[in-house]
């Protein structure tokens, strides 16, 4: 069953027109959901009363968020001159005024195209182009790097920095958006590099909350949620805003990354939902000592394999089994997971309620349980990328192909097998080997290179990069340090090579490609 298409109330209708042959999308599943055809996503998740964003000065309320909210708005449409379904650059890290820019943005009609705050202008450039962005919103800290993107995509064309919008009135008439108009569009990279816009409509955004939010975590109203993916991450966005406002509980957002910056949250804030990947639980259980955790209820983890051994022992020192999933930016959030009580240590868990979930063969034959294929999954969210025609590859037959490979049990729990492409994947980040490859390339010392992903006991997988010198280069430990320090200058630092071996020349096939696999063999010895 399709979801019917309604009108829209975006006077640009940039997204809109870029959005996939609708034979193209995804089968929708209307999982018992129902929704207006008139819908703001932000208003409904401030429908709600009592503490709502915690920051290390003080608490907002849902009424200040809304008042907050209301002021960066009346900015947006006011002084730079947004229109609904202009696209806006959100640029920080977590902080309670990058959550009330994001609820500005969408009560003003715009399409929030959130960043990570650790990329450079490079990177950024290629998003500002791809999503048409037209205005940015960015933490002033921050504030230098789109600045040089904006030199490069001028039609970007407004920037202002958080202390800018706040001082407003805070009365504003949310634009009475539809339901089915683009939200947001996420970004996330392929393994050539070339960026991917996801678009998620406003019914999506409570659609991913009345499914995984509900039926997994049932938030209650005194629960305090925290985490550690930027608000960039659609893991991020539901951990931290989507999942905690929608059931009116309260978020804390955690702006600095590592174990330490997270068990301060956690004892500040009295955290009791908490979103991050399986190394921050990994190294959290040898840095918490005494009742640090006893707080948390509830934990979940995504973005990379969640081992049975940190599982147990997390369960072992806090009494809480983590709620392990599988999400995409594709999907918005999580669509396989399962609650504490129901878990297999090591399974990903099964369908969450709403989606529906099957192993297939090459031809999108369902396989029977016990065989490794292709993850196929559906529901009330699914894939509508920003002009790419790589729609047809992740869609087929009404069915999204996350690039997962999976086995299902007789019980219908899912266990993660490998990645069926080559992206990167550490410490829950995506990482885009090519778009390395690209920057070692523009050193001097470098003839040629090739990246891959080298296991890790603490981060999964890290990048590793084989490199081929110049003639008058010294393959030595001084040149790998010096390598690793041009490509954080370049792009965003988490993408570094945390390894690199020097080799006198690339293996390749007759055609000349690169053999990733002899590398990844070679890499394993």
């Amino acid at each position: 069953m399709n979801v019917k298409v309604h009108a829209t109330a975006h006077v640009d209708t940039f997204a809109r027109d870029r959005l996939p042959a609708r034979e193209l999308w995804p089968d929708l599943l209307p999982a018992g959901l129902s929704y207006p055809d008139r819908l703001n996503a932000a208003d409904e998740l401030l429908a709600h009363d009592g503490p709502c964003v915690r920051g290390d000065e003080e608490t907002w309320s849902y009424e200040e968020l809304r008042e907050r909210s209301g002021r960066v708005a009346r900015v947006l449409v006011e002084e730079m001159g947004l229109l609904p379904g202009n696209r806006v650059l959100l640029h920080g890290p977590n902080t309670p005024e990058l959550i009330a820019c994001w609820f500005g943005i969408l009560r003003a009609g715009g399409i929030v195209v959130a960043t990570m705050p650790l990329l450079r202008a490079r990177e950024l450039v290629k998003v500002i182009a791809k999503a048409g962005v037209t205005h940015a919103v960015v933490d002033g800290r921050l504030a230098k790097e789109v600045e040089a993107a904006r030199a490069q995509q001028p039609a970007l064309s407004a920037i202002k920095r958080f202390g800018e919008v706040a001082g407003r009135d805070a009365a504003f008439e949310s634009v009475a958006t539809c339901a089915d108009d683009v939200a947001l569009i996420a970004f996330t990279s392929g393994t050539t590099g070339e960026p991917k816009g996801c678009m998620h409509l406003h019914r999506d955004l409570l659609a991913t909350c009345d499914t995984f939010g509900r039926h997994i975590l049932d938030p209650q109203p005194e629960e305090v949620f925290s985490g550690t993916p930027p608000l960039a991450f659609t893991f991020g966005l539901g951990g931290l805003v989507l999942f905690p406002l929608r059931f009116g509980a309260s978020t804390a957002p955690c702006a600095k990354p590592g174990p330490d910056a997270v068990l301060e949250a956690i004892e500040r804030h009295g955290i009791t939902t908490l979103f991050t990947a399986p190394t921050a639980y990994r190294a959290m259980l040898g840095k918490a000592t005494g009742g640090r955790l006893d707080s948390l209820r509830t934990c979940v983890s995504a973005g990379e394999p969640l081992p049975a051994s940190v599982s147990d022992g997390w369960f072992e020192r806090t009494g809480v089994r983590i709620v392990d999933g599988i999400g995409s930016t594709e999907m918005l959030h999580i669509f396989i997971a399962s609650r504490p009580e129901d878990a297999k240590p090591g399974s990903t868990g099964t369908a969450v309620p709403g989606y529906e979930a099957m192993i297939v063969d090459a031809h999108m034959n369902p396989l029977p349980p016990g065989e490794v294929g292709r993850l196929a999954v559906r529901g009330p969210t699914g894939c509508r990328y920003l002009d790419d025609p790589r729609q047809t590859s992740y869609v087929v037959g009404g069915w999204n192909l996350t690039g997962d490979a999976f086995r299902m049990d007789s019980d219908g729990y899912f266990w993660f097998q490998a990645r069926t492409d080559d992206m990167i994947v550490s410490s829950g980040y995506n990482i885009s080997g090519a778009e390395v490859e690209s920057a070692l390339l523009e050193h001097p010392a470098v003839a040629e290179c090739a990246v891959v992903a080298s296991p890790d006991e603490e981060r999964g997988h890290v990048v590793k990069a084989f490199v081929v010198v110049t003639p008058d280069a010294t393959p030595d430990a001084a040149l790998a340090a010096d390598l690793q320090a041009h490509v954080k200058a370049r792009i965003a630092p988490y993408k570094y090579p945390r390894r690199v071996e020097f080799l006198d020349a690339l293996p390749r096939t007759p055609t000349g490609k690169v053999q990733r696999t002899r590398l990844r063999a070679m890499d394993r010895r």
